[in-house]
C-alpha cells in the first residue's frame, strides 16, 4: 500500500513539475512576443554644416510665397497600404513637384513617427516605433518640396493624441485619405525646410 502511494505521488508530482515546466514555457514565449512587439524608442543627432552659425541679419525672421493650387489630389490608401510608401509612389506616378499636404484621416494598425527632442543645435530625434499600435489618424499635413515628402501625422489612441514626421511602417487599417493641394513645379521651396537657412 504505502508503495502505491508512493507510486501515485511520484506521477503525480512529475505530472505537476511536468506542468509547471509547460507554464513556464507558455509565459516565457507569451513575454518575448511582448516584447518584441512592444513600442521603442531611439534618438538620432542631425548634425548640419550650419549648426554653430549665428542668425544671420539678412535672412527675414518670416517671409511670404506668393502662390495659387493648381490642382487638388485626394488620395485614398486601403488596409495595409505602407502610408508613406504610397505618397511616394502617388507624387511620383502624379509627376508632383511641389504641394501642400491639406488634411489626413483614417486609421492605422502601427506606426512609426519621430519628433524633435532637444532645442539646441545639433537637433535631435527621437524615433518612435509600435508595430502592434492601432490609432485614429486625426490629421495630417505637410509639404512637397522638389518631389521630397515632409509629412506630419497625428494619431490618437484611447488615452492621448501624439504625432510628429511620419515615417516608413506606418501600415493603414480601415482606410486613409490625404488630400494634397498641388503648386506650380517652378515654385522655389528650397529653403522652407532648411534649418541653416537663418
Amino acid at each position: 500500500m504505502k508503495e502505491r502511494q508512493f507510486i501515485k505521488n511520484e506521477l503525480v508530482g512529475t505530472r505537476c513539475h511536468n506542468l509547471r515546466t509547460k507554464e513556464r514555457v507558455i509565459i516565457a514565449a507569451a513575454l518575448a512576443c511582448l516584447a518584441v512587439a512592444q513600442e521603442t524608442r531611439h534618438e538620432i543627432t542631425k548634425n548640419s554644416p550650419g549648426d554653430r552659425k549665428p542668425n544671420s541679419e539678412q535672412v527675414p525672421a518670416v517671409y511670404a510665397i506668393p502662390t495659387q493650387f493648381e490642382r487638388v489630389l485626394i488620395l485614398r490608401f486601403k488596409y495595409k497600404a505602407e502610408l508613406l510608401g504610397g505618397l511616394e509612389q502617388m507624387v511620383k506616378e502624379n509627376k508632383i513637384r511641389n504641394a501642400v499636404i491639406l488634411a489626413g484621416a483614417g486609421s492605422v494598425r502601427n506606426f512609426q513617427v519621430h519628433q524633435v527632442s532637444n532645442r539646441a543645435f545639433p537637433s535631435k530625434n527621437v524615433f518612435v516605433n509600435n508595430p502592434t499600435g492601432p490609432a485614429d489618424i486625426t490629421s495630417m499635413n505637410g509639404y512637397i518640396m522638389n518631389g521630397q515628402i515632409h509629412a506630419h501625422i497625428t494619431l490618437a489612441e484611447p488615452d492621448k493624441a501624439f504625432g510628429g514626421h511620419l515615417e516608413p511602417e506606418t501600415t493603414v487599417f480601415t482606410f486613409a485619405a490625404v488630400t494634397l493641394g498641388v503648386l506650380p513645379d517652378n515654385l522655389d521651396l528650397s529653403r522652407l525646410a532648411d534649418k541653416d537657412y537663418r
